[in-house]
């Protein structure tokens, strides 16, 4: 025997409305139409009908008084449509809790926003196809990210040769670029001066508008070089645009711009590059150790910048 001072035991679960029933209640008493609620639920409005006769016959009570076009909860309705409110709700939030969510794949990537336009994402598409499951964060920025800090799985630095931490994505050489249209009018390196200079304002350089030029322009022996006059950006993929749209000479760095030397949309008219002592290189973070698709992005882009060399 059961003591006196027991907890009553709930009612069977045969006792408990299916709960299709209890969605079409609570649609129909909230819209206070079944065609409203019909249409929420996708079912046909006599459906909804026959569902609250069945309901409100397994209660016992009617749910609504039904009007001329008109629907209107009974006083049972109303108590009934809060507790069905708060059950459902209480549901939902329930199964929202308990369900299985899979991690996020992801990886974030901190890089130059010259790399990053010019090179990278052009060619993105590729690991993206092969992964479709993992989704690629790109924070472009010339800020030095703390990859610990900032949660960032890989870093593509663009450092002088020898400063880079990791492995050598490549190294970089430039040499004057522009339109074709502008290449007619270029003979000789003299004929710069007469030449609008397309040129990206360096930190620390304020004062240099040739900065980027200097390891061609020293190679050259054109250091005290002066063209006509300067169109300045902040950022590399804007100028390169410049320098496609015909409105001077740009700094050509390769490999970024290689794509744009093979389409013919840039020219280099003297043929000359000079090595720029800097290079690209990828730096991983220890979350990145753990994560394979970090490292699968990783052996991507050192394949894709080999195929790019071999090219």
């Amino acid at each position: 025997m059961r003591p006196e001072n027991a907890k009553p035991l709930p009612p069977p679960l045969a006792e408990l409305p299916p709960l299709e029933l209890l969605r079409s209640f609570e649609a129909a008493a909230r819209t206070l139409s079944f065609t409203e609620a019909a249409g929420e639920l996708f079912v046909t409005q006599s459906a909804v009908s026959r569902q609250i006769q069945q309901l409100e016959a397994s209660l016992g009570v009617m749910l609504f008084e039904r009007r001329h076009r008109a629907l209107a909860l009974t006083e049972p309705g109303r108590i009934y449509q809060r507790a069905v409110v708060e059950s459902l709700e209480r549901l939902r939030d329930a199964s929202a809790r308990v369900r299985a969510v899979p991690a996020p794949r992801q990886v974030a990537l901190t890089t130059t926003p010259g790399f990053a336009s010019l090179w990278l994402i052009p060619r993105l598409a590729r690991f993206t196809a092969d992964h479709p499951l993992v989704d690629v964060r790109v924070s472009a920025t010339l800020e030095v990210m703390d990859l610990e800090r900032s949660r960032i799985d890989v870093a593509v630095r663009f450092v002088p040769i020898g400063r880079g931490t990791g492995p050598t994505l490549f190294e970089e050489s430039v040499m004057p670029l522009c339109a074709p249209q502008v290449a007619a009018a270029l003979h000789a390196p003299g004929d710069l001066v007469d030449q609008t200079l397309l040129t990206v304002d360096l930190p620390n350089h304020a004062e240099a508008p040739t900065a980027d030029w200097e390891p061609w322009l020293e190679v050259m022996r054109l250091t005290d070089l002066r063209m006509k006059n300067t169109m300045r950006f902040t950022q590399y993929a804007d100028a390169v645009a410049a320098a496609v749209a015909g409105q001077g000479v740009v700094i050509g760095r390769l490999p970024l711009l290689r794509e744009l030397v093979r389409s013919g949309q840039l020219v280099a008219p003297f043929g000359e590059g000079a090595a720029s002592r800097r290079g690209y290189f990828i730096e991983t973070s220890r979350r990145a150790a753990t994560n394979a698709d970090a490292q699968d992005f990783v052996r991507w882009l050192r394949a894709e910048a080999e195929a790019a060399q071999r090219g």
